[in-house]
């Protein structure tokens, strides 16, 4: 569950610690390290909450959400630490914490590992309070219960002589924690939320597992305290801290960049609600807010939300890499009307975005979901922040000949060319603000936009004539199904060829594993020339299963008795099949490629 997905390169000062952190593949520490005012350690769980040290969720930070499929994993791995030959330490991940004093810490990245092992160190108070309740040996197992509570849970200030409490949840979890959880009293079940709920089973499930793993222990209270240390030594983090939003998000696309996915969203939506989470706002205020973000996440999906922010913000405003989008937001985003005038924005634009992305949920036309399957099929989203411009902006008509140019450019700039998207997308921006500010209010303004991306034809027919695609990829098979289906129609095949029907393949003439029957084609022609374009047409699945490795003599038969025009064609051409007629039919395929994927205004 909570495997080290790589580690930096730094060699920490233990033999254990170096154990953990080298020789799985490593991060250059001087990508992180650019950050200002960041620092990156190794801790195991007991110092990273001892010594006085604290750590917040921030109020708005997403509720408690683990269940038992998470209690089991860190469970197994934590006793896989304590079995004779066991691992010497369990990896836990990245610990990403916010922080000025070094003392008190906000938790940005990790709070739901660091709450579950919180509430494990409950259940072994819990076994140890009652094992005091039962008189047994209660002095030291009370001595026991203190010390654990003061070092794990919370403390009293020297200074204040205030009790502190070591762990501070959410807004919405914190009153349950302080004053069910770490008493260690009676739990209620009536009237919480669904995420106290879980906090109430999570500490029930580890109290029955803590109290199943000394039961029959001739001292049971020293077996408990002796569980939590190892526990406390032997569950290790890669801890960063750094000291204000703009260096958390930072950290996040560092490691995002890498693979490893933080929770992004949670540091965009802190921001945002920290404008009115102050005295003079009002707790209506800050209501609404979190209905109506939650109400979004829950449509978009956590990890999807960075992805419409940008693009919903691209299509309003000034160019915004995702390196940078945070701290372009936090420079405009500043008050309580910023913050609703976003809001309002966003959902105006959420169900364009979900339509783009999830065609098949929406209530636009066909022809609209049509096109939107296509970009889909090509992997193309660059023009996304484009297309929520036009949609706010243009009728029905004119927003789906935007779509058509949109599948025409990515076709030929895309797939084709394979140009690099970076300029792109900025090309697509600047279409957007044209949109957005009113200098854009006509079909012709729009395919005027686009002409930055619109290959020539002379530059697309080049590009096609030497284009290979590896149909062993499902994507790029489907890419090669839409080609040829549009290439059949353009003959006059079948209008209503649904290009996602499983009742045809695409038949690689020269097999894709060729036989002896093929002996004209070397091995290196073979590999050459297998996934040109031009050495594939459409058969029946029937009948492509049935000439498999055939030789080129039975396969033009079976050709030439095809429905397919493109298939008649090949055969009543072809004489033979060799590396000059794959030539010659990719030449023929470019040809008509121009004819078909073309937008005359810009040709």
């Amino acid at each position: 569950m909570w495997r080290a997905f790589s580690e930096f390169s730094f060699q920490p000062a233990s033999p254990l610690s170096r154990e953990l952190v080298t020789g799985r593949g490593r991060y250059a520490p001087s990508l992180l390290m650019a950050a200002t005012n960041l620092k990156t350690e190794n801790n195991t769980f007991r110092k990273l909450i001892g010594n006085g040290l604290t750590y917040r969720i921030p109020s708005f930070q997403r509720d408690y959400s683990w269940s038992e499929e998470e209690w089991e994993d860190l469970w197994q791995d934590l006793l896989g630490t304590l079995s004779k030959g066991g691992e010497p330490a369990h990896y836990m991940g990245y610990l990403v914490l916010q922080s000025e004093d070094d003392k008190s810490f906000d938790v940005i990245d990790g709070q739901q590992r660091l709450t579950t092992i919180s509430i494990l160190v409950l259940a072994v108070l819990k076994n140890l309070q009652r094992l005091v309740d039962e008189k047994v040996d209660p002095v030291a197992n009370q001595r026991r219960l203190e010390q654990i509570n003061n070092s794990y849970i919370g403390y009293l200030d020297p200074v204040t002589l205030v009790a502190r409490p070591k762990l501070t949840l959410n807004r919405n979890n914190n009153s349950y924690w302080q004053n069910h959880l770490v008493p260690l009293g009676a739990l209620p079940q009536r009237g919480f939320r669904a995420s106290e709920h879980l906090l109430r089973r999570a500490f029930e499930w580890f109290d029955g597992r803590v109290a199943g793993l000394v039961r029959g222990r001739e001292d049971r209270g020293r077996e408990l305290a002796q569980f939590l240390e190892h526990a406390s030594d032997r569950l290790f983090f890669t801890v960063i801290t750094v000291t204000d939003e703009l260096n958390a998000y930072k950290v996040f696309e560092t490691l995002n960049a890498r693979g490893v996915r933080l929770s992004a969203t949670d540091l965009l939506k802190n921001w945002v609600f920290s404008l009115l989470d102050r005295p003079e706002s009002s707790p209506h205020d800050l209501a609404a807010l979190e209905d109506r973000w939650e109400a979004m996440i829950g449509r978009l999906g956590a990890e999807s939300f960075p992805d419409f922010l940008r693009v919903h913000w691209n299509s309003r405003r000034e160019f915004a890499r995702q390196a940078t989008l945070f701290k372009t937001i936090r420079a405009v985003i500043l008050d309580r009307q910023s913050v609703f005038e976003l809001l309002r924005a966003m959902e105006e634009d959420l169900d364009h975005y979900l339509a783009l992305v999830s065609p098949e949920g929406s209530s636009w036309p066909t022809q609209m979901q049509e096109h939107v399957r296509t970009l889909r099929t090509f992997n193309v989203t660059r023009p996304f922040s484009m297309l929520l411009a036009a949609r706010r902006r243009f009728d029905d008509a004119t927003f789906t000949e935007l779509l058509r140019a949109c599948v025409i450019v990515a076709l030929r700039y895309n797939v084709i060319c394979g140009f690099s998207t970076g300029e792109q997308e900025r090309a697509y921006n600047e279409a957007a603000l044209g949109i957005a500010r009113g200098e854009i209010t006509s079909e012709a303004g729009l395919l005027d936009a686009l002409r930055p991306v619109y290959p020539a034809d002379a530059t697309f027919r080049a590009a096609f004539v030497e284009k290979a695609i590896r149909t062993t990829q499902s994507r790029n098979n489907k890419v090669v199904r839409f080609l040829l289906c549009a290439l059949e129609r353009h003959l006059g095949g079948a209008a209503e060829l649904n290009v996602n029907s499983d009742t045809f393949n695409v038949e690689h003439v020269l097999p894709q594993n060729p036989g002896s029957n093929w002996g004209s084609f070397t091995e290196a022609e073979a590999a050459a020339l297998i996934y040109r374009l031009g050495n594939m047409t459409l058969l029946r699945s029937k009948a492509n299963s049935s000439v498999g490795h055939a030789s080129w003599m039975e396969k033009r038969a079976v050709l030439q008795a095809s429905e397919f025009e493109l298939s008649k064609r090949l055969a009543a051409e072809s004489s033979a099949w060799d590396a000059e007629r794959i030539v010659a039919n990719q030449l023929w395929m470019a040809k008509q490629a121009v004819a078909i994927w073309r937008i005359a205004r810009l040709s």
